[in-house]
């Protein structure tokens, strides 16, 4: 039974209040279930701020978010070039530059030579480095393992799927149509359909 106008769930103490949530957006109209997933993905956004923050430090005290993103590509594609490595998180590279020379000087990344362009250099997780990440993703995996202990695995690969889906509905030009959205709604002008 859902909740309706007429009032609460009648066992609304024993049913989480997330599911209760997620009834009544199923009852709204359009943009209330609009609105309810910004406050969620802002929530979300919010938490994954924090625990980035967080993770971050438990590879270095004074490592930034941003680096540990790079470490994190790293370990996941091997070693890149500085080009390859801005592209991949669409920043520029004097900022991707920044993160690699603190890296290096704090020995988690070094510099070699490209074996496929001797004019480039690859960089590559150093063996602590690597040691570092090794340990942080098998605690991070095992904190989410805890949260999400409750779901079941068919819940688990519907949210995979569905986060996979809102990723690729965003994509890399999502922040530049926000922007100009907010610009044209704040002049009053009217917004292109997406």
């Amino acid at each position: 039974m859902t909740a309706s106008a007429s009032g609460p769930h009648p066992n609304a103490a024993a049913v989480p209040a997330d599911v209760l949530q997620t009834q009544a957006i199923a009852e709204a109209g359009d943009d209330d279930a609009v609105d309810a997933v910004e406050r969620q993905l802002t929530l979300l956004w919010r938490r994954a701020r924090s625990i980035s923050l967080n993770l971050s430090r438990s590879v270095h005290p004074e490592l930034e978010p941003a680096a540990y993103g790079l470490l994190t590509i790293l370990v996941r594609e091997g070693s890149m070039r500085l080009t390859d490595l801005a592209a991949c998180i669409g920043v520029g590279k004097p900022s991707v530059s920044r993160q690699v020379a603190f890296l290096e000087t704090i020995g988690l990344v070094r510099k070699e030579a490209d074996p496929l362009d001797g004019r480039s250099q690859a960089i590559l997780l150093t063996e602590r480095g690597a040691e570092r990440m090794r340990a942080v993703h098998a605690a991070r995996k095992e904190a989410f393992r805890s949260q999400l202990q409750h779901w079941s695995r068919g819940q688990l690969l519907d949210l995979a799927e569905l986060m996979s889906k809102l990723n690729d509905d965003y994509g890399q030009d999502f922040p530049v149509r926000l922007a100009k959205d907010a610009r044209k709604e704040a002049a009053g002008e009217p917004q292109e359909p997406h």
